[in-house]
């Protein structure tokens, strides 16, 4: 089979059941080491409800991720510019962003926009963005390279979550983020993968090595950016709600008057 990420050959590594009902063939390469089921004919299924049951974590995980996000911005990014979350799920990452004094819109084709009515991404707007933020989607991605141009079609800064590894597989028993279960999972990353994606593109990576990510056509240190994921757990991100000022009271005053028109 064909490496779906940089194009060599992937090799059958196990056979697993997906939503207790297909067995599926899952491929790795021996280039980038990416992850990758079987021609992935089971997602209608899968996406009956596009945040599947499982994601006992999104709150938190949102609130972590807003955390990082706003420190990062601060300090690396023009902090007045103009952001987008693309994937945004229900809309809690933009509004809390946006709490933090961030201009963030959102975009998700396939999810009911619940807390940040209002602020939907319009193209004819805005075409490009000072960075878009991209959390738990990446191992979604059937075509991960169309997605991927897509994307850097938004901004040069990509600032993203997904799970990855060192090399070897993880064996399926040990390593709930194949997602048997509810079958969204259909491409996993090693960090080769990443620095392969960095390498086609021109671009800098910067990784906890873990979850966390971001890839860049800035110059970018890798030490500092792991630096300022930590120094966001110790009260950083108040500090920045209060220096960049909150949107909560002004985002209520626009949507109100739009609603006036």
């Amino acid at each position: 089979m064909i490496c779906r990420l940089c194009g060599e050959t992937s090799s059958k590594i196990f056979r697993k059941k997906i939503l207790d009902k297909y067995d599926v063939d899952y491929f790795q390469c021996s280039s980038c080491q990416f992850i990758q089921t079987e021609e992935p004919f089971w997602l209608k299924e899968s996406y009956q409800n596009s945040i599947n049951i499982e994601d006992s974590g999104l709150l938190d995980r949102n609130i972590l991720f807003a955390k990082r996000s706003a420190t990062v911005l601060y300090f690396l990014f023009n902090k007045r510019g103009v952001f987008l979350d693309y994937g945004g799920g229900y809309g809690l990452f933009v509004r809390l962003m946006r709490d933090h004094g961030f201009d963030f819109y959102w975009n998700d084709p396939f999810t009911e926009n619940l807390f940040a009515r209002g602020f939907e991404l319009k193209v004819e707007k805005q075409k490009r963005f000072e960075l878009v933020t991209v959390f738990e989607c990446f191992e979604h991605f059937v075509d991960p390279i169309a997605e991927l141009e897509r994307m850097l079609l938004l901004s040069d800064s990509l600032l993203f979550s997904t799970e990855i590894f060192s090399s070897t597989a993880p064996l399926p028993e040990e390593w709930r983020y194949y997602g048997f279960s509810h079958g969204q999972h259909v491409a996993l990353y090693s960090l080769k993968s990443l620095e392969y994606i960095a390498k086609k593109y021109n671009m800098h990576l910067c990784t906890n090595k873990k979850s966390f990510h971001l890839l860049t056509r800035k110059k970018m240190n890798n030490s500092l950016f792991n630096f300022l994921l930590y120094a966001a757990h110790f009260g950083i991100p108040l500090i920045i709600r209060s220096l960049m000022h909150s949107k909560v009271n002004s985002d209520a005053v626009e949507v109100q008057f739009r609603g006036k028109k």
